[in-house]
C-alpha cells in the first residue's frame, strides 16, 4: 500500500509498503476520503495535535472508507461495510476518563496523530473506533464526521436554548457547521463574522440569519442593529487567532457566553479586561475533541440533515498532500480532501 508518512519539519515521504497482520479487535479499512483538518496544519508547521506527535506518523484523523479485513473477535463491523473512524482513543483509567470527561485522558492516542491515519491507501483501527454508515452516505460526506462530532460537543457546552441569539465567528468549515448546528439547537438568530465573500455566501446558504464582514467600517453598526446593544446570548469563536478572540470578547454583552472553540498556536495569549468579566458576568469556555459524539454526528450525516457537500472546496489525491494543506491554510478553501485511491 501507499502511505504518506508525515516527517517533522514540513516534510513528507511517500512510501510503500505491506500492511501488517491483524490483530484481535482490529479492522483494515480502505480509505476512500479524508479531510484537512487545522490540528493538520498545525502539527505541519511544528505545532501539537491533539496529542503529542511523534514522526514519522501518517496524518490524518477526518476520514472514511470501506472495510476490507477484520480480525478476530470482531463483530460490530464487516467486510464492505462504509465507516467513518472516530480517531480519538482513552485509557478509561486515569482520574479524567473515571469522571466522566474522557477527553481530558492523560493517555489520549489518537488515529491520525500517535496512530498511523486517513493519508493512506489503508489504514488499521480498533474494532470500537468504526461507525457504520448508511449505503447511500457518499465517502466525502462520511469524512466530515470527525469535525461535525467535535462541533457537537462544542455546541453541547455553549448550552443553546431554544429562543437564544448566536453569533459565529469565522466562516470556515467549523463556523459553517456551527452555523447550522446553532440553527437546530432552536436559535432565534444566527449571526456569521467572516470577512470572504464566499464563506459568508455559503453561511447564508446553511442558514447563517445574518453575515457580517468584520473588517468594514460600519461593522459596529451593523453588528449593533441586528443584535442590539447587548449583543447575541451566545458567541461561538472559530478561527484561531488574536484578532478573532478579541472580537468574541468585545462583542460579549451582559450575561453572554463566548465559546472559545478553535485551535490556537500554543503560545498564543490575550489580555482580558477583567472588569468586564465581572461586571457582564460572561462566562468564557473552551471545547476539547468529541468524547461520545461520533454516533449522533454519523447519524446526522446519514440523515442528511447537515449540509456538508457544500463546504467542500478542493480535492486532492494522496501524492499531493503537501497541496492540500498549503490550499487549506488559503482563503479560496473552505474543506479540503485527500482522496487516496486516486
Amino acid at each position: 500500500m501507499r502511505k504518506m508518512n508525515f516527517c517533522g519539519d514540513k516534510q513528507f515521504a511517500l512510501a510503500q509498503e505491506e500492511p501488517r497482520a491483524l490483530e484481535a479487535g482490529e479492522v483494515r479499512i480502505r480509505n476512500m476520503a479524508a479531510g484537512i483538518c487545522g490540528t493538520d496544519v498545525h502539527i505541519y508547521e511544528g505545532g501539537k495535535g491533539s496529542a503529542e506527535v511523534h514522526p514519522p506518523v501518517v496524518l490524518g484523523h477526518e476520514y472514511a472508507g470501506v472495510v476490507t479485513e477484520v480480525g478476530s473477535g470482531v463483530s460490530t463491523v464487516k467486510v464492505g461495510d462504509k465507516v467513518t473512524v472516530d480517531p480519538n482513543i482513552y485509557c478509561g483509567k486515569c482520574r479524567p476518563c473515571k469522571m466522566g470527561k474522557k477527553q481530558l485522558c492523560r493517555h489520549l492516542e489518537a488515529v491520525g496523530v500517535t496512530r498511523d491515519g486517513g493519508f493512506a491507501e489503508y489504514s488499521t483501527v480498533p474494532e470500537a473506533q468504526c461507525f457504520v454508515l448508511p449505503e447511500n452516505v457518499d465517502y466525502e460526506a462520511a469524512a466530515m464526521a470527525e469535525p461535525l462530532a467535535c462541533c457537537l460537543h462544542g455546541i453541547e457546552r455553549a448550552g443553546i436554548t431554544a429562543g437564544d441569539s448566536v453569533c459565529v465567528i469565522g466562516g470556515g468549515t467549523i463556523g459553517l457547521l456551527m452555523v447550522q448546528l446553532a440553527k437546530m439547537s432552536g436559535a432565534a438568530k444566527v449571526g456569521l463574522s467572516e470577512p470572504i465573500a464566499v464563506r459568508q455566501e455559503v453561511g447564508r446558504k446553511v442558514g447563517a440569519d445574518v453575515t457580517f464582514n468584520p473588517l468594514e467600517a460600519d461593522f459596529a453598526q451593523k453588528f449593533v442593529e441586528e443584535f442590539g446593544e447587548e449583543g447575541p446570548d451566545i458567541i461561538i469563536e472559530c478561527v484561531g487567532n488574536l484578532p478573532a478572540v478579541k472580537q468574541a470578547l468585545s462583542l460579549a454583552g451582559r450575561g453572554g457566553k463566548i465559546l472559545l472553540f478553535s485551535v490556537p498556536n500554543p503560545d498564543s495569549e490575550v489580555s482580558v479586561r477583567l472588569f468586564d468579566i465581572y461586571q457582564k458576568e460572561l462566562t468564557i469556555m473552551g471545547s476539547f475533541i468529541n468524547p461520545d459524539t461520533h454516533q449522533r454526528a454519523a447519524d446526522l450525516i446519514g440523515a442528511g440533515r447537515i449540509n456538508v457537500r457544500d463546504l467542500i472546496t478542493h480535492r486532492f489525491p494522496l501524492e499531493e498532500l503537501e497541496q492540500a494543506i498549503l490550499t487549506q491554510k488559503g482563503s479560496e478553501s473552505i474543506k479540503v480532501l485527500v482522496l487516496p485511491q486516486k
